[in-house]
């Protein structure tokens, strides 16, 4: 008797035969949409995370160098204030012989790697050596005294600048002083007594306030408001003890007061060259140390970099605040 043949009325699926093994062929449209749309997505999610890691890394290098602005440059600063109240003291403790019993006290400006004169403002706590000139390179010592000007002391209209927010801030509390607060200013001609009378805010190129006066008087400048250098402040005190004596045969007629400098506060300006060599050997270093990681081990790729790479950042801030206001 012959067995009876069944034949299956089971459908195939429709991505399989009757065997049951997958056919070759396309993916169904649904599962195609789906495969692109979760390209995208990934592609999509590491554009995201690349952005958000470029921001962070900017974020963290503008927050180090505001800083270094802020404090970092104060510790060069005070080494550069302790030289040069070391050698003024032990300037003015040396006797000097005059040529003559009838010549003057020497008011000649000194040379430029001392200091000018020690200034005290006991009010806001200033006690700070005064550096000769008004540029980059001077103001990072200290207060400047503006080169045509009277020295502290001599009669006329002495001006110096000084620092606000960075560099120490010599003069960040100046908008504190009011009339009568004494300023003392200790030169190689002796010490003299100031008075504050006015205090004023102009435009950065209101530069008459550096003119030659009849009176003897000595005027501040820095900028305002804090942490811009938008305006100038100006603090001006009456010379309240006799002057020195002037000089009555100087060896060579004193430079002309430089104006613009109360507009730029910053001299000449600081080449970008230095600037741009260090902060492209900053990013190659955190490339190599980035290569490093992927290449051999992440985190001590990044210690051993680390230390490197803040070396040569700190540099480059260094360099790269040179090419902003001097007197910021």
């Amino acid at each position: 008797m012959r067995p009876m043949s069944t034949t299956s009325t089971v459908p195939a699926r429709h991505d399989r035969g009757p065997s049951g093994l997958r056919r070759r062929g396309r993916f169904p449209r649904g599962n195609r949409r789906r495969s692109v749309r979760s390209r995208w997505d990934i592609d999509f999610r590491k554009i995201v995370r690349g952005t958000g890691k470029t921001l962070i890394a900017a974020g963290v290098l503008i927050f180090l160098f505001v800083a270094y602005e802020l404090w970092g440059t104060g510790f060069a600063q005070r080494r550069d204030q302790k030289a040069l109240k070391s050698k003024f003291n032990q300037a003015i403790s040396t006797p000097t012989t005059l040529p003559s019993a009838a010549a003057p006290p020497d008011t000649i400006t000194p040379p430029a790697d001392d200091a000018v004169g020690v200034m005290q403002i006991p009010k806001i706590g200033v006690d700070q050596a005064v550096v000769e000139g008004v540029g980059v390179e001077d103001l990072k010592k200290g207060p400047g005294h503006y080169p045509g000007t009277p020295l502290p002391g001599e009669p006329g209209n002495a001006a110096i600048a000084g620092h606000r927010t960075t560099y120490g801030a010599p003069f960040n509390r100046l908008d504190e002083l009011k009339n009568g607060d004494p300023i003392t200013v200790r030169t190689r001609a002796g010490t003299f007594r100031y008075e504050v009378s006015n205090s004023s805010v102009v435009s950065p190129d209101q530069v008459s306030v550096l003119d030659p006066t009849p009176d003897n008087r000595i005027t501040l400048t820095t900028c305002n408001p804090k942490y811009s250098a938008a305006e100038r402040l100006i603090i001006t005190a009456t010379l309240a003890t006799p002057p020195a004596p002037v000089v009555e045969a100087p060896k060579s007629p004193p430079p002309a007061a430089d104006h613009n400098a109360l507009a730029g506060l910053s001299g000449k300006s600081a080449a970008k060259g230095p600037a741009i060599a260090w902060g492209a050997l900053a990013a190659l270093i955190w490339f190599l140390a980035w290569c490093a990681g992927h290449w051999w081990r992440r985190w001590p790729a990044y210690l051993i970099a680390t230390p490197v790479f803040l070396i040569v950042l700190f540099v480059f801030f260094e360099n790269f605040s040179r090419l902003l206001p001097a007197n910021v």
